[in-house]
């Protein structure tokens, strides 16, 4: 017996069907188990469903296999979530056109807060590669999950940095999980996936690239990330497609801006002159524009005044615990002052306040004196 959910799964494989033409099939017949039922002439009343897309869907049995998709997906350690799922992902479901399917080989992180895109063009510059490893290990550092497409250049750097950096990183694919793209970045995939990330896509195992898919791929990265990062893009660089995507959804963008004369940068200062995306030069300045602490809600959602001692007790290690401490207790000091107040190592003291600084969490004033924020 076909269920709704075997249903999604068999639709998806079928050439041509996408959300909308999924709806239609499913307000027209009832459900999705509804639809492999009808007849072809009933499907090709259907508005959308030409002779032969609807002799494809009548006769699914004879054009999908799906039994042996169930069984490839189990043995390569896929897990398939449909839209008809309780545990589909929600970021997903506000999309115009969602996916029906999610492909999934990892752990799915939640999606609904402090994740990122980090995208750009497949031939950054060697300025591109060091701000990318930078973005990404602050992202990291702040407690952000980090989204891209797992294509060469920034979007490779991107996820090898916040492996690097110990966070979690997911992967987009524009073909099946069987057909990873660039084939040299197998090695980055399995890594993601050992890490505690995954890599996703919303298309059958063994379906092959096209240029067609990487932008469907690309809104699917938009969609994940409360906010997308474009480091260096060209006028047509797939990175502008995500940017575009992303504030279409109502997303945060932001760019990285270059020199008026490097083909690299040009994509990235159109977007902030043009297209409303804001110039950034660090995470920080991502940080800033949501105006939150990583981890948690809003500020004014979450607190009311809070007592200070208690804050760090929740988000910090030892040694950014002790830091606040202090700042609390005696106030403003220079790095020798906290350096004699905490007794830390000067290496790890110096480490502890950047990563504090980044995380929006103190401030340093000039004078190289240092507040809490």
């Amino acid at each position: 017996m076909i269920s709704d959910r075997d249903a999604c799964i068999i639709l998806n494989m079928i050439s041509g069907i996408g959300y909308a033409r999924y709806k239609a099939l499913v307000r027209r017949f009832g459900s999705p188990a509804a639809v492999l039922q009808a007849t072809r002439s009933e499907i090709s009343e259907v508005k959308g469903f030409g002779g032969n897309l609807a002799d494809t869907v009548a006769n699914w049995q004879q054009e999908i296999n799906y039994t042996a998709e169930i069984e490839l997906a189990n043995r390569s350690g896929v897990r398939i979530y449909t839209i008809e799922d309780g545990d589909y992902p929600d970021v997903l479901r506000q999309l115009v056109d969602p996916p029906l399917v999610l492909y999934v080989r990892g752990t799915l992180p939640d999606f609904n807060s402090n994740c990122v895109s980090i995208v750009g063009s497949r031939r950054m510059s060697a300025y591109g590669d060091r701000m990318t490893r930078q973005f990404a290990a602050d992202a990291v550092m702040a407690g952000w999950k980090v989204i891209s497409g797992l294509a060469f250049g920034v979007d490779a750097s991107a996820h090898k940095s916040t492996l690097a950096a110990g966070g979690i990183t997911v992967g987009v694919l524009g073909g099946g999980l069987l057909r990873v793209h660039p084939q040299e970045h197998v090695p980055l995939a399995a890594a993601i996936v050992k890490n505690h990330g995954a890599i996703i896509s919303e298309f059958p195992m063994n379906f092959p690239v096209s240029r067609q898919s990487f932008p469907r791929r690309n809104r699917i990265v938009a969609a994940l990330s409360q906010a997308t990062v474009v480091i260096e893009a060209g006028v047509e660089s797939g990175a502008l497609i995500t940017a575009h995507m992303a504030l279409e959804q109502g997303k945060a963008v932001f760019a990285l801006p270059g020199r008026v004369d490097e083909p690299q940068a040009a994509g990235c200062n159109l977007l902030i002159r043009d297209c409303g995306a804001k110039l950034v030069t660090s995470f920080q300045d991502v940080l800033s524009d949501f105006d939150f602490l990583p981890g948690l809600s809003p500020r004014e959602e979450t607190f009311t005044e809070p007592p200070p001692e208690k804050a760090p007790a929740k988000l910090f290690n030892e040694a950014e615990e002790l830091i606040c401490r202090d700042l609390t207790v005696n106030g403003p000091g220079s790095l020798d002052d906290l350096a004699v107040r905490t007794k830390l190592a000067a290496g790890a003291l110096a480490g502890t306040l950047m990563a504090l600084e980044i995380r929006d969490v103190i401030v340093k004033s000039p004078g190289n004196i240092y507040s809490l924020k």
